[in-house]
């Protein structure tokens, strides 16, 4: 089974974020093709959706993967859906976000 693959508005405002960060760095080259292959790895995510960690513990029914060690996707699974709910880089806190307000 095939499922599809959609990224949340934060998703895509994250993998911007990335995108301008990177191209600032180094270069709008480099930047387009590591947020490009971060985009293909989670369409990847369509065949195999269950593939990550899941973290119940944080939000039930999150799953987590990781892409190139730097990159935490965070995203969830339902009926044939894999939403990309974050797209988090370089060690930033993706734990708390998910926590609800006391």
């Amino acid at each position: 089974m095939k499922y599809t693959v959609i990224f949340t508005p934060e998703a895509e405002e994250q993998l911007a974020a990335l995108y301008r960060y990177i191209a600032a760095e180094a270069s709008p080259n480099i930047a387009e093709r590591y947020t490009s292959a971060i985009v293909s790895y989670c369409e990847g995510l369509g065949t195999f959706p269950h593939r990550g960690v899941c973290r119940d513990d944080i939000r039930q029914g999150l799953r987590v993967t990781n892409y190139k060690g730097r990159t935490v996707i965070a995203y969830d699974v339902s009926d044939e859906l894999v939403s990309i709910i974050g797209v988090f880089y370089g060690g930033q806190d993706y734990e708390n976000l998910f926590q609800p307000d006391l």
